[in-house]
């Protein structure tokens, strides 16, 4: 039968709960503003009940308190995360698609349009007015070196927008290593309690937190299983083994484990694409092999800034090996290998159009080669290939012919190289057809006129611009081969950062090749250049830029800017919009509410008091019962 002082013992347990209920909820409380915090609550039960061996059977033993434990749904959690994945990319985009949209437009004072506006109007036309003129032919040069300093500071403010990123993507990677160092540290803390019996819940809350944090910066995929006694598989031990994966499911936190990432600088020599900045960093897990960046599941802020750095429209270097494509050249008096690569698509076989580094790092059949050079072929029947010079110290040892080759990766966002590669394109474009009327005409003097147009490269011959120049105008001879190497003097190497006038024609503008004929016999009347050149610049099918003519270039331009950046902000506001909704979802399970709260104190508070008279009364029965009974 049930001991006398059962009562007693059942009042107790019922203290005892109550007193627990009262300190979580002094605890939720406290916690009420506490960012990750999560609503606790006691899991209570019935004790298990007592045989009297009665007619009534069993009498009950009181409640039993069986832990503390977190209010928290993990569906909210993952939905959550998810959110902020992609909020931390669009966000990132944002930002910087703004900053970039800002480079570009037009001020009606020193943008592209007012400026180039003025080289046609103030510059070229001013010249045909005053024929002859020395002032005129100044100040048109003058029109001329604006246009240059516009390219210039844009190619400036790219290179220093895609240092920024580079430092940023940096910063990204230490804030990702020192939250798995956290997560670490928490999984070996939550382990040694919980072997223990108890929940760990604010070290639980803690670790949710920098899982948060992380899925902001990367896509996040978190798995939990409890570890089971080796000897005994169907017992759990308590403990349980915490996963997390990043970046379409590279494992960063493994338990008691993690891997850490690190950035590496690129060489000077060891580009990508041919406007990047030297010293861009790539990504790789500390003595391991290089961490995915490129897989289409890969998100948050660090996928976006990486798009905003290395998005190049999908316009990458790629091609097939040829059949027997490996040959040998010298260089230097030294013997290096040549890979020839077969290329179809439209950025490749067009000069103008091609971003290819002149040295870098190539995939030739899934295997990175070091090459210094290389040069472009597009023979008699059309077909385009480069041949790539291997670095002195590379080998291919296996045949590759109808491998995949390719430089970087295909990123299918227009990030800075598109934007450089836009720039250069243009003004490739644009040179050329300037050069080639003015080369082709004669001064005042009768005497043969020179390119207006060149580059700073550091070892181009200035002035010159004769190799293979059919390449870039697009005039081939039928049955004619082309080739030309990214070492020779050609529009290649023209860029908006090394964009420049000829300084022969700087410091002489009479050089200037206005006429068609060298006679005299028209006088200072004769300026048909100076006609053509107005007419190549204003005509689609004389001078084309995507399929507009050359003072077009801003409209076509600014136009992807003005599309990137306007989905980027409406995302980024969607996100932020969604990121609110499911917070509140969230805390509507597993926040604190102080009202909802405060009635439970009041109930807890009547239990409690409840606990505490019933042992009051088995006390007074107790007295009387032993001491006035006898018993």
């Amino acid at each position: 039968m049930a001991s006398t002082f059962a009562g007693l013992m059942i009042a107790g347990s019922g203290l005892r709960a109550a007193n627990a209920s009262l300190n979580t909820a002094a605890n939720n409380i406290s916690n009420a503003d506490t960012g990750g915090y999560s609503r606790q609550k006691v899991v209570q039960q019935a004790a298990d009940p007592l045989r009297v061996f009665a007619t009534y059977g069993c009498a009950g033993a009181g409640v039993k308190t069986l832990a503390i434990e977190r209010v928290r749904d993990e569906f909210y959690d993952m939905k959550y995360r998810q959110n902020e994945t992609s909020y931390g990319e669009y966000s990132s985009k944002n930002y910087y698609m703004q900053m970039i949209m800002k480079y570009f437009e037009d001020d009606d004072k020193t943008g592209f349009n007012t400026i180039f506006t003025n080289f046609k109007m103030s510059g070229l036309e001013e010249v045909l007015k005053n024929p002859g003129d020395a002032t005129a032919k100044k100040d048109f040069i003058g029109t001329a070196e604006k246009l240059v300093e516009y390219f210039n500071t844009s190619a400036k403010n790219l290179e220093r927008l895609q240092k920024d990123v580079n430092d940023e993507i940096r910063v990204k990677v230490d804030k990702i290593n020192s939250i798995s160092k956290e997560i670490q540290t928490l999984n070996k803390q939550i382990n040694v309690i919980e072997l223990s019996g108890v929940n760990a819940n604010e070290l639980r809350d803690k670790r949710d937190l920098l899982v948060d944090q992380l899925s902001q910066i990367v896509d996040v995929t978190v798995e939990e299983y409890p570890i089971h006694d080796t000897n005994d598989p169907d017992r759990e031990t308590g403990a349980h083994r915490f996963m997390v994966r990043i970046a379409g499911g590279q494992m960063l936190v493994d338990n008691n484990s993690r891997f850490e990432l690190e950035c590496r600088s690129r060489e000077a020599n060891d580009k990508v694409n041919q406007s990047d900045i030297a010293g861009l960093y790539d990504i790789y897990w500390v003595g391991g092999d290089k961490f995915n960046t490129t897989n289409s599941q890969m998100g948050g802020s660090l996928a976006g800034l990486l798009k905003i750095r290395d998005g190049n429209n999908g316009e990458n270097f790629q091609g097939t090996v040829a059949a027997g494509g490996l040959g040998t050249t010298t260089v230097g008096g030294k013997t290096h290998q040549t890979v020839k690569i077969d290329v179809t698509a439209d950025h490749l076989i067009d000069l103008n159009k091609c971003t290819l580094a002149e040295a870098g790092t190539i995939n030739i059949g899934n295997r990175l080669y070091k090459y210094d050079g290389w040069s472009f072929t597009r023979d008699a029947n059309g077909n385009c290939s480069y041949t790539i010079t291997l670095a002195e110290d590379e080998k291919i040892e296996v045949d590759v012919s109808g491998k995949y080759a390719s430089t970087g990766a295909s990123i299918d966002y227009q990030g800075i190289p598109y934007y450089q590669e836009q720039m250069n394109e243009w003004l490739r474009l644009f040179s050329q057809s300037v050069n080639s009327i003015l080369s082709s005409g004669y001064t005042d003097d009768g005497k043969p006129g020179c390119l207006m147009f060149t580059s700073d490269y550091p070892d181009s011959t200035e002035g010159k611009f004769n190799v293979a120049e059919d390449l870039f105008s697009g005039n081939y001879q039928a049955g004619q081969s082309y080739t030309v190497s990214c070492q020779d003097d050609s529009y290649f190497r023209m860029t908006a950062g090394n964009f420049a006038i000829l300084d022969a024609i700087r410091k002489d503008p009479e050089l200037l090749g206005v006429k068609t004929e060298p006679s005299e016999t028209d006088g200072e009347s004769q300026y048909d250049n100076i006609k053509l050149v107005l007419e190549t610049l204003t005509d689609a099918n004389k001078l084309s830029f995507r399929g507009a003519n050359a003072g077009e270039f801003l409209t076509c331009v600014l136009g992807d800017i003005t599309l990137a950046a306007g989905n980027s902000e409406l995302f980024e506001e969607n996100y932020l919009a969604l990121q609110k909704t499911l917070e509140n979802q969230r805390l509507s399970i597993s926040g604190v509410d102080e009202d909802e709260e405060a009635l439970s104190v009041v109930h807890l508070q009547d239990s409690y008091t409840l606990a505490c008279k019933m042992i009051s009364t088995f006390s007074e029965i107790y007295d009387r019962l032993i001491l006035e009974t006898g018993v």
